[in-house]
């Protein structure tokens, strides 16, 4: 029998349940609901951490937690509310207060630094420590200092450095960069002493809380599978640094498990993640920064192995959805995942201002962040004002990136030590830094790129790829660089230079143009006895047809439009399976400008009739071929074709032609699209 479970802040927890008798915390639905139940959460605050004791059974016999209908949006806190302040008689605007470590449980984040493998600030050993906890002023959190000497007088900066590219970003909020905290932690007195500058706001007066627990909706057990989340509000929760070689906490998050279904959710203010679909704890535990014994690397790499040990597979891990969510204001990511964030759906999310307060780095922070995401599709996201847009590293294999909108970020992707293949079509790329690929195997078919690609290559690290559609490896590889196609892609160079790489294709002008090419360098890398007894490995083919190049973009040769070999590539099936259509160079520029308004966000530019013209075939797997490492086709999930006959809007095509670029409706002239919906 499927019971429906009520939960209210006026409720009790030793009543039954039901509507007229709620309970009044979720923690308590949680541990009686069973598989097929409901739990409704009705509008409140619920300062709780909610640890599910169990999952539902399949699609058909799920738990489901979930807002009242026609109520606002329940909260869940990750914080405590804190009054009895004293202000500081020789500090204006400081004020003090001193907490009984007993409302913190077995878990302090004020006494718990940030640490794990690959944290790069602050650096463990050569700068002070950092901590979990924040404080926060009417929703909104300060930043520590190290000091207290730099809570007295906190001086406001308009400028911070990008870690990653070593380059000034603006403050979002100059002001708010005057609000700091320091605490100290007296364990033989078992108290926490917090100072806090509140700028002449009274914190008796206002509304101030701290960080107390870990995560807001988190099970504590592994394999609690097919729970749906929807509608709820959470904050404040701190989680911890979320390297792929250690657990992966999150605000919210399935903990090793299948099936889960968070959906039309807020989530803001994670000190850390604000959604994790990641590892668990038994297959690494930041061995690299305790011990020192090995590289993270060849933890990271120990680890992929020992999950398959203990059930990494499809059907039992991953395979969650996460859809119309708006995450915003976390410090590291708003999604992040190692393997369990495989067979996933990241569909229509708001992802924004992501690391922007810039209180630590490493280097996994991003807006999306995953390792290992196996046939994930990640489509139709809003991904702006983040330091790294999206950052697939490692086993990248089977991914769909479509229909996604970047822009406004310091770089709008990365992807790093994968082998493909992978598919990056329909998306607006609109931000300076397109692309950081320090990849080899992906396909990028139909986008709109404004900004500039820096490619490398990765020879030092050996990373797995698997057999098709299954967690099985089937072996490693170094990254060489090459082995990608690029089709029918719209160069529109906006008038900022990059940062790093160049506009169009010209950055991979030094790859061979086919197959044999490929072949005859390695040959002659064999032939020549001053190469050692290592392995042989040239750069790799680049396929290239049908892009346009707007003023200012270069293709392969670095000329504008000189990109195609098609002769050659028709010969190198299966590696590419057919002939591209051919490129096009246009002298006139195409500014691109992406407005917020009421209803959506907007894209504005003026089209060339040169654009408008041209015709380009339509992509397929046929046409795609395979990697040359992984061999796998370039296909769905479920072994299906691609056939990317419809673009950014989801506008079908009936012919065999399109337009280049995410967007086949563009006119000559001006445009005016709506091209994302902003969630309900």
């Amino acid at each position: 029998m499927k019971f429906e479970y009520h939960v209210k802040p006026t409720g009790s927890d030793a009543a039954c349940g039901d509507a007229e008798h709620p309970f009044a915390t979720i923690s308590k639905a949680a541990r009686v609901a069973s598989p097929g139940d409901t739990v409704i959460v009705h509008e409140g605050v619920y300062r709780e951490q909610v640890d599910p004791k169990r999952g539902g059974l399949s699609e058909h016999e799920r738990i489901t937690y979930c807002g009242a209908e026609g109520e606002a949006r329940p909260v869940i806190k990750g914080s405590e509310c804190v009054q009895d302040w004293t202000e500081l008689a020789d500090h204006p605007h400081v004020w003090t207060v001193t907490l009984d470590n007993a409302m913190f449980g077995d878990f302090n984040p004020f006494s718990t630094a940030i640490f794990g493998d690959w944290l790069e600030m602050p650096k463990f050993g050569k700068e002070p420590d950092k901590h979990l906890g924040d404080v926060y002023l009417n929703g909104v959190s300060f930043f520590e200092s190290t000091t207290l000497e730099g809570v007295y007088d906190p001086r406001p900066r308009d400028t911070d450095e990008d870690f990653a590219l070593k380059i000034p970003c603006p403050v979002p909020d100059a002001d708010r960069t005057r609000y700091a905290w320091h605490a100290e932690v007296d364990e033989r007195a078992g108290t926490t002493t917090i100072w806090a500058n509140f700028q002449g706001a009274d914190p008796n007066e206002e509304l101030v809380e701290v960080s107390v627990r870990r995560t807001c909706f988190f099970p504590s057990r592994n394999h609690v599978n097919y729970i749906t989340v929807r509608g709820f509000e959470m904050a404040q929760a701190t989680g911890d640094w979320a390297p792929p070689t250690s657990q992966q906490w999150g605000m919210i998050g399935p903990n090793w498990s299948y099936g889960w279904i968070i959906e039309d959710n807020v989530l803001h203010d994670a000190k850390f993640s604000a959604v994790s679909l990641g590892k668990e704890i038994s297959s690494g535990d930041n061995e690299w920064a305790k011990t020192e014994r090995k590289t993270g690397y060849q933890y990271q790499l120990e680890a992929v192995f020992k999950a398959r040990r203990i059930g990494w597979e499809k059907g039992l891990i991953g395979g969650h959805i996460v859809r119309n969510n708006d995450i915003y204001e976390c410090g590291q990511n708003a999604i992040v995942g190692h393997m369990g964030s495989a067979f996933c759906h990241i569909e229509h999310n708001h992802v924004h201002h992501i690391a922007l307060k810039r209180e630590f780095f490493g280097w996994e922070v991003a807006g999306i962040k995953f390792h290992a995401a196996l046939d994930t599709v990640i489509a139709n996201n809003n991904i702006h004002d983040c330091s790294l847009g999206m950052w697939m590293d490692w086993q990248t294999q089977g991914t769909r990136i479509t229909r996604n909108v970047f822009h406004d970020n310091v770089r709008d992707l990365m992807i790093e030590v994968s082998h493909g293949p992978y598919l990056v079509d329909n998306n607006v790329f609109a931000s300076p830094v397109m692309f950081q690929n320090w990849s080899q195997g992906g396909a990028f078919v139909n986008n709109l790129i404004c900004g500039g690609i820096e490619p490398h290559t990765v020879p030092d690290r050996s990373t797995p790829y698997h057999y098709p559609h299954t967690t099985e490896v089937a072996g490693c590889a170094v990254v060489s660089g090459g082995d990608e196609r690029w089709l029918n892609n719209m160069f529109a160079p906006q008038p900022v230079k990059p940062t790093v790489g160049e506009y169009g294709l010209s950055a991979y002008s030094d790859c061979p143009m086919s197959m044999h090419e490929y072949l005859e360098r390695q040959r002659a890398m064999w032939a020549d006895p001053s190469q050692g007894g290592g392995e042989r490995n040239p750069l790799q083919s680049l396929y290239a047809g049908g892009n346009i190049y707007l003023s200012g973009a270069q293709g392969l040769n670095k000329q504008e439009g000189a990109a195609d070999d098609s002769e050659r590539m028709q010969e190198d099936a299966p590696f590419f399976g057919g002939t591209a259509s051919t490129s096009v160079v246009c002298d006139e520029p195409m500014p691109v400008t992406l407005v917020e308004e009421p209803d959506g966000l907007y894209l504005r530019c003026t089209v060339p009739q040169a654009v408008v013209d041209t015709r380009m075939q339509v992509v397929t797997s046929d046409m795609l071929g395979v990697p040359r490492i992984v061999e796998e086709r370039y296909e769905q999930p479920d072994g299906s074709d691609y056939v990317l006959d419809t673009d950014l809007l989801g506008q079908a095509l009936t012919a065999t032609e399109r337009k280049a670029g995410a967007l086949n409706g563009l006119v000559s002239g001006e445009n005016h699209i709506r091209i994302w919906e902003w969630n309900n």
